[in-house]
């Protein structure tokens, strides 16, 4: 609040200013030292930094499955990352790619909406080379795409969303799909020209070809989970990996994943020397097995079933007879009553 001067205080500042006893220059204001920060109202930032921090983190995750998967595909060596995350207008993302692109228009299902991915020139034409079976080179004939290149566009980020479904898992159930591809940005109207979106610029190298693929996302379409996108949500949700989703996709990775699968008739320590003299014919006896036993029916190193040999048709099998959880519990029962009776 502003201090008022009274009369008095006012008619002894001026008689110390006529006898020489006050500087005028120590009664000017003081500068304003706080930090002003001009707003555009035209554009306002609708993404929080924890947002736009948080989309950073699961892009990366993005890059990370996208190098893999073109490196195998490609038989080259890729490299992509995050190199920025923005926000803007939708004209000036339009604005600011080259004609002719490679531009897919996303449908982001569930949120509502679609997003666009924009692949520069030079890394399509480096990819459509390879996959041809030339040396990579992005630079020449530049041009719109033909059917049969579009087509191997198609098939490149039908990859790359696969990839992107599983970097948002923590977030939501993303199902994203390819509905065409266009090379002239202007008839990519998605959104309103002013409308704010979040620009995920991914830098890209193909051998010796860099570039860049802009991931741009209207506020429109991400705004249903925009709750969702902050620090504390992700490692949270990262923290609690028990979500339906979180374990249908464990279970989706872990089903293809190959095992050992060892019947196992007992054990011994036998020593190196024994080991060495072994011969034809010797007879080694196993510790505490009797036959008429189950053997252990191992699955990597775990003891996980009790099974008994047989055979079907010309070759050897075994039968599963128990499982060794419910071989535990009936011991440990046992084991605990043996204890009442000693109490």
């Amino acid at each position: 609040m502003t201090e008022v001067l009274s009369q008095e205080e006012i008619d002894q500042l001026l008689n110390a200013m006529n006898a020489g006893d006050t500087d005028p220059e120590d009664l000017k204001p003081a500068a304003d030292t706080r930090k002003i920060k001009i707003y555009d109202f035209k554009r306002p930032d609708k993404f929080s930094k924890d947002s736009i921090r948080t989309i950073s983190i699961m892009h990366e995750t993005l890059a990370r499955l996208t190098t893999t998967s073109l490196s195998a595909q490609l038989r080259s060596v890729v490299h992509v990352h995050v190199a920025s995350v923005d926000q803007l207008t939708y004209e000036e993302f339009i604005r600011s790619i080259p004609t002719p692109t490679t531009l897919a228009i996303i449908n982001m299902d569930p949120l509502k909406g679609n997003a666009i991915l924009e692949v520069d020139p030079a890394i399509s034409f480096s990819i459509i080379d390879r996959l041809f079976g030339g040396v990579g080179d992005g630079s020449k004939g530049q041009h719109e795409l033909t059917d049969i290149e579009q087509s191997v566009m198609e098939s490149i980020i039908v990859r790359i969303l696969g990839n992107m479904r599983e970097a948002w898992t923590q977030v939501i159930d993303l199902r994203p799909r390819l509905g065409q591809i266009d090379t002239n940005p202007q008839f990519a109207q998605i959104v309103a020209p002013n409308e704010m979106v979040v620009l995920v610029t991914l830098e890209t190298k193909v051998g010796d070809i860099e570039g860049m693929m802009n991931f741009c996302i209207p506020y429109v379409t991400i705004e249903p989970i925009i709750g969702k996108l902050s620090a504390q949500f992700w490692y949270a949700s990262i923290r609690r990996g028990t979500t339906p989703e979180n374990l249908n996709t464990l279970k989706e990775k872990l089903s293809t994943v190959e095992v050992n699968v060892v019947a196992e008739i007992g054990t011994i320590n036998v020593p190196i020397k024994d080991v060495l003299s072994l011969r034809v014919g010797d007879v080694i006896r196993l510790n505490n097995v009797r036959v008429g036993d189950p053997f252990s029916l191992n699955v990597g190193n775990r003891r996980k079933f009790l099974c008994r040999p047989g055979i079907i048709g010309k070759k050897v099998a075994v039968q599963v007879v128990k499982k060794t959880a419910e071989l535990e519990q009936k011991e440990f029962e046992e084991l605990a009553s043996e204890g009442e009776d000693l109490l």
